[in-house]
């Protein structure tokens, strides 16, 4: 073995030892808790016990670093000892620790002995106790070390108390009198030795010995605890008084049952519809066999305890208790080893269990029939591990607890535990910590309930961390929980951790699945796919379903709905933690770069369908690695960006900050669509603000002027013209600089219509005959179809009817010959719009009711308001103002789902025309009043006057004056932006005059 910690501190497999004293106490600690990590508080308590200094952590990793060098003088692998955010650990195989090697010879030594093989088993338990070289990492005084070197010492006590029971049965209590009575004098408190001392002297015929064996204990209890003697010992006095013990060394027990239940805790917390319907299966539908799963921490032990509890009274002959050891550190109890330790709880003595399965099950039925028995089988690894177990009298219950799915049972009603909802969180964590410190911050009681997930054991961890340091608040744990380490580190008590319960759930399941499992902690969004996991694991469908179905089982995801998984927020922070290691950087790369390959090509494919042939044309991707997975996924088409469009911006994050920069910025743009029409505008903007930073690193001005054309249109959405313009302004630079001629029109066209759309229409026009010229070189008929929607749209504005019908009807003709329905539609919604403008009603509405299809169809919720305003203004106009007033505010609704600021202007504004034109004049001085207010913020000047030209017509007949001043300043603005509304505000001007 390579280290010793049953006596003094030892290393390296002979008499080396570690000299420094902080060295020792941390590879103590570190040993004490082999293969797990130890966080950096436990041993910074540790060493410096409540006077750590300032720099603590750093003389820590000092120590570390001593330890590795001491290891490799010793011929160890430095890197044995493993450095995590966490803290650390140390790395050992099966035989390298001498407390893990006593402990699984003593496993195996109850094995045998519940097999009946007593001397296999003398010799397994003399064997792990010789492995002791004295007190437990003597000579170090820390308390943390002490206090636990002190709980081997008790595994040390029970132990051999076990392996005197077994010599006992055999015959040996003359040989043990001297050992026994060495150890009742080093633990004069121990009843069970104390007992044992009695039960040799008396088989050898020393019953005056073994009474004043009691006698003594009997004062040491009343001088040292104030009590008698426990109930065994004082009826094994009174055998030995009766002599029924004499020369034989053997206790004969009767059968009567044994209530082996563990305590139900006194907080149990919430579950309150699980207990009662479990009740009334078990009461009024007669359900004997009762299957409770869940995740680890999910509270099913502590469930099950508390149901057997409360319905004991129905099971009076007996109610036992097995821990199966199915998710431990413990090799799963086998079922033969199951069955003898339950038929020793009912009272069998040990020499009349048989040896083999079969007999053992035949007579653990025949002592239940009969019997209104309860029984607990807690942490099953599988239904083969229990199926055995299944009593078969009509009046005994079995409650049956595992983190897996026991699929495999003939019988038995399943309950699955989810976490607790948000108030029971809550409750749990004021029953642990304190219900009135916890009631003096509920806002940061909440906060650390939902950090931990609502998983109890988490919540419990959490409150006992709270209990522990009553001087912390609440907030300061919550704060801690977030910006600390990470969740996992924080959710630890003593040797209780989330992080460890996750590891045993984890280490049961297929290497395909904990490599999945690993992998889907990488993706962003809390719910995912077959498809998502088959490209993360590079699986075919049918793999990937079984895995999934594997960790489904094991409560290591969870099946929301058919195809939709997610993991737990803790489960997948410990999956984070899994790839965080640095031997993994090129698995967790991999990874990453599949997961984002998929999601980029996905949102492509579907972008291609939503988007105009000009704009897909400029957006070109490699081919996908797994086309089956993307075509499957892109033919959800937008409810796949709505379903993963939180995913989606977190990807682009999380592109960039692992590197794969070209997937940032590409990704970022294969969302553009989705979140422009559908009014995502704070993502559009962190998309592709992240993406423009990872064009930048690349030294691609095309990727980097695409961002930022594509960025443009979210402020130019927000009315902030003059940032969008610049944006396209530093865009058009860079691709005039490289001669990208393509790239170049696009830019322009798109500057043009920002130009009219802030009032500036020569410049616009300067920009789309530049644009233009680029196009003729080019002959792009989807280029020229974008420069003429922009073109027809900037006249439109402008109160150029003719010129804009011309080119709109150009722009008809050429998005027909192209087939592209997007660009239709703005075109035959332009056409409507200016022939309403010029006075012909009947074929502007045919067409408006057209684009309005179009609209729909296509998704385009701006259009769609577009149009509906232009076709209420015409029911406006015709004398229906309640149709128009209804069409505005359904339009209005269209605008703030996308947060087109300006097309909610507009919208009120045309809304309060038809409210005023329907007599309703105070609600339509309100709401312009508020346009004003409004379109004054944005800068949108076009709005302003309108807005004011509104304000006038509503006072012009109580406060002239008013609406003259009113007027005035509509007419001003009008001529800023050369709008041909100034014409009517000319003539209101003249009536009042």
């Amino acid at each position: 073995m390579l280290f010793g910690i049953l006596g003094p501190l030892r290393v390296g497999g002979g008499e080396a030892t570690v000299t420094a004293g902080r060295d020792r106490i941390v590879l103590a600690m570190l040993l004490l808790r082999a293969g797990r990590l130890v966080p950096v508080e436990e041993l910074i308590d540790a060493v410096w016990e409540e006077r750590p200094p300032a720099t603590a952590r750093a003389q820590l990793q000092t120590c570390v670093s001593r330890l590795r060098r001491r290891f490799a003088e010793l011929g160890l692998a430095a890197d044995n000892i493993v450095t995590d955010p966490v803290g650390y650990g140390i790395r050992t195989g099966p035989a390298d620790v001498d407390a893990e090697v006593f402990a699984r010879g003593a496993e195996a030594a109850r094995v045998a002995v519940a097999a009946g093989r007593l001397t296999d088993a003398r010799e397994r338990f003399r064997a792990a106790l010789a492995l002791w070289r004295g007190t437990a990492l003597g000579g170090i005084s820390s308390r943390s070390v002490r206090r636990r070197a002190q709980a081997l010492e008790e595994q040390r006590l029970t132990v051999l108390e076990e392996c005197v029971g077994v010599e006992l049965r055999l015959g040996q209590a003359a040989e043990l009198i001297e050992e026994l009575t060495e150890s009742v004098d080093q633990h004069p408190l121990r009843e069970r030795l104390r007992g044992q001392l009695m039960l040799a002297l008396s088989s050898v015929g020393r019953q005056a010995d073994a009474l004043a064996v009691y006698r003594e204990g009997r004062r040491l209890y009343a001088e040292e605890l104030g009590i008698e003697p426990g109930a065994e010992l004082q009826e094994l006095h009174q055998r030995v008084l009766a002599g029924d013990l004499a020369l034989t060394g053997r206790e004969t027990r009767s059968i009567a049952p044994v209530r082996s239940l563990p305590r139900a805790i006194g907080d149990f917390t919430g579950r309150q519809e699980t207990v009662a319907r479990l009740v009334k299966e078990i009461e009024e539908d007669g359900a004997r066999i009762q299957l409770i799963d869940g995740m680890a921490g999910s509270g099913k032990t502590t469930l099950a305890v508390h149901l057997a509890t409360a319905l004991g009274e129905r099971y009076p002959d007996a109610q036992l208790f097995l821990d199966l050891h199915g998710h431990s550190t413990h090799a799963p109890v086998a079922p033969a080893a199951a069955v003898a330790t339950l038929l020793r709880q009912l009272g069998v003595p040990a020499e009349r269990v048989p040896v083999s399965l079969d007999d053992r099950l035949a007579l653990w039925r025949t002592e239940l029939a009969g019997r209104r028995a309860l029984v607990v089988l807690d942490d099953a690894a599988s239904a083969d591990q229990v199926s055995p177990l299944l009593p078969n009298g009509p009046d005994c219950l079995l409650l049956i607890t595992s983190r897996r799915r026991l699929v495999g049972l003939d019988e038995g009603r399943p309950s699955s535990l989810s976490v607790l909802d948000p108030d029971e969180g809550v409750e749990l964590l004021g029953r642990v910590a304190g219900e009135q410190r916890v009631a003096a911050e509920p806002e940061a009681a909440a906060e650390v309930a939902r950090r931990c997930g609502y998983l109890p054991l988490a919540i419990r961890l959490a409150g006992a961390r709270l209990a522990h340091r009553p001087r912390w608040r609440v907030a300061d744990l919550a704060e801690r929980l977030v910006a600390g380490a990470g969740p996992l580190a924080e959710l630890i008590a003593g040797e209780r951790s989330v992080g460890q319960a996750f590891a045993l759930s984890y280490a049961q399941v297929s290497p395909a699945a904990q490599r999945l499992f690993r992998m889907l902690g990488l993706h962003t969004s809390t719910r995912f796919d077959s498809r998502v996991a088959a490209a993360l694991g590079e699986l075919t469908m049918p793999e990937a379903q079984d895995v999934l179905d594997e960790l489904v089982d094991s409560h290591l995801a969870e099946e929301v709905e058919p195809g939709r998984y997610r993991l737990h927020d803790l489960l997948r922070e410990y999956a984070r933690t899994l790839l965080a290691e640095p031997e993994n950087a090129a698995e967790r790369a991999a990874a990453v770069e599949r997961l984002l390959d998929y999601h980029l090509h996905v949102a492509a494919a579907i972008a291609r369908t939503i988007e105009s042939s000009g704009s897909r044309s400029r957006f070109r991707l490699p081919d996908a690695p797994r086309p089956d997975l993307v075509a499957a996924a892109a033919a959800q088409g937008r409810g796949w960006f709505e379903e993963n469009r939180s995913a989606l911006t977190a990807l682009v994050r999380l592109a960039y900050g692992e590197g794969f920069l070209r997937h940032s910025w590409q990704l970022a743009r294969a969302c553009w669509r989705f979140h422009f029409v559908g009014g995502h505008l704070d993502e559009l903007i962190e998309t592709h603000t992240v993406g423009r930073r990872a064009a930048e690193q690349l030294g691609d001005d095309e990727a980097v002027a695409t961002t930022l054309n594509y960025l443009s249109s979210a402020y130019y959405r927000l009315a902030r013209f003059d940032e969008a313009i610049r944006l396209m302004e530093v865009g058009l630079e860079l691709v005039r600089r490289r001669g990208l001629r393509e790239e170049m029109s696009n830019v322009l066209g798109n500057l043009g219509v920002s130009y009219a759309a802030n009032g500036d229409y020569q410049r616009s026009m300067e920009c789309f005959e530049e644009s233009s010229a680029l196009i003729q070189i080019t002959t792009d008929a989807a280029e020229l179809s974008n420069l003429l929607n922009n073109l027809s749209f900037a006249l439109l504005c402008w109160g150029r009817y003719e010129e804009a019908l011309r080119i709109s009807r150009h722009h008809l003709l050429l998005s027909r010959e192209v087939d592209d329905t997007i660009q239709l539609a703005h075109a035959v919604g332009h056409v409507g719009m200016i022939r309403r403008r010029m006075g012909d009603a009947a074929p502007a509405r045919r067409l408006l009711r057209a684009a309005l299809r179009l609209k729909r169809n296509s998704g385009n919720r701006f259009g769609e308001g577009e149009v509906l305003n232009e076709l209420a203004v015409m029911d406006r106009v015709d004398g229906r103002p309640e149709v128009a007033a209804a069409m505005h505010r359904e339009a209005l609704v269209a605008m703030m789902e996308i947060g087109d600021r300006i097309g909610q202007c507009a919208s009120r504004n045309l809304l309060a025309r038809a409210i005023l034109d329907a007599g309703d004049v105070l609600s339509a001085l309100d709401l312009y009043r508020r346009v004003l207010a409004d379109a004054t913020r944005f800068g949108a000047r076009y709005e302003q006057a309108r807005a004011l030209e509104g304000i006038a017509r509503c006072v012009r007949d109580t406060d002239p004056t008013a609406a003259r001043a009113h007027l005035i300043r509509a007419l001003s603005l009008f001529q800023q932006v050369d709008s041909p509304d100034r014409h009517e505000v000319q003539r209101l001007l003249a009536e009042l005059d």
